[in-house]
């Protein structure tokens, strides 16, 4: 594992590339180029930021903690900021353990997410990872309304080696769940994993679709562990905010998968779901293979956003 952790670690560096230089590059310059701390010097570091998009109220709050500090330590030289300053983005994005407690007991994890976020590709990148620790997956094909979602899925289900249960194209996604429910019951899965649909521009339907779903999870699988993971679009930066945003209002969303980070110039986004949302990046994506999608880990990507 170590070995695949430090291969993914110099994917993240390379995949960051672009929003290094976005971000890392102007925070450099400024700490090179100002021989005094003052308001201009902040201002410069907030502009930086915000450009990377780690977003308005994650940055103030990461230059209120920078001049906290600088205050506390009585610091002099602008040079002397750049720990303080990869520190002060760390702590925005601890939200203590992060939690993978759905891996260690039975459970389904709904995963939602508009169409084009990669969203059935990381259900089966999860499915791959799950089954290759030793767990004993089963997907549901629930995403029922976007053609080829189903053929997709099951593409990915018989890479991973692992069981799917689907209808047709166009059928109910809840009568989906549960035949999906009664097949993790008698074959004895440990973690059902549930493709449901991405329409968010009718939220009303998104919203009745997950209800009748969750009903239906509950009735027929209380004991279940849930977890409700949102997939996002890295590239798309701070309108995956957004749709983080409208997501929560519709479900109880425990964590978020961040996609295509390799090749963007706003990574920084990472940063700001963390922070202002409340809710863990759990996992990120930066390619297409199966190992390309790992558990996210906010000092390696801090480190690799700054080539530490």
């Amino acid at each position: 594992m170590a070995e695949g952790k430090k291969g993914f670690f110099g994917r993240l560096v390379e995949g960051l590339t672009k929003t290094r230089n976005n971000i890392v590059s102007g925070i450099d310059s400024i700490f090179s180029g100002f021989s005094a701390i003052d308001d201009d010097f902040y201002e410069e570091i907030e502009e930086t930021l915000i450009m990377g998009d780690l977003g308005i109220e994650t940055t103030m709050s990461i230059v209120e903690d920078l001049r906290r500090k600088v205050k506390e330590q009585h610091i002099k030289e602008p040079e002397e900021c750049k720990e303080l300053l990869i520190s002060s983005i760390k702590e925005q994005m601890d939200l203590g353990e992060n939690a993978y407690e759905f891996e260690n007991r039975k459970s389904v994890v709904l995963v939602i997410g508009v169409n084009g976020v990669g969203k059935t590709t990381s259900v089966g990148k999860l499915a791959g990872q799950l089954k290759d620790s030793g767990h004993k997956v089963i997907l549901a094909a629930a995403d029922t309304f976007r053609a080829a979602a189903i053929e997709q899925l099951t593409e990915w289900a018989s890479r991973a080696g692992v069981d799917i249960i689907a209808q047709q194209e166009g059928s109910d996604p809840a009568a989906v769940i549960y035949d999906a429910v009664a097949a993790a019951k008698s074959r004895k899965a440990d973690v059902l994993i549930c493709d449901t649909a991405g329409r968010l521009h009718n939220k009303k339907n998104l919203m009745e679709e997950l209800k009748k779903i969750n009903r239906i999870i509950d009735k027929e699988y209380p004991d279940a562990y849930r977890e409700t993971l949102v997939v996002l679009d890295g590239t798309t930066g701070q309108n995956a905010l957004a749709q983080a945003r409208q997501f929560m209002e519709v479900a109880d969303i425990t964590g978020i998968i961040l996609t295509k980070l390799d090749g963007t110039a706003k990574g920084g986004i990472a940063v700001a779901i963390q922070s202002e949302l409340g809710i863990p990046v759990k996992y990120i994506g930066i390619g297409e293979k199966i190992d390309d999608l790992q558990k996210f880990n906010a000092d390696d990507f801090v480190n690799a956003l700054f080539h530490v």
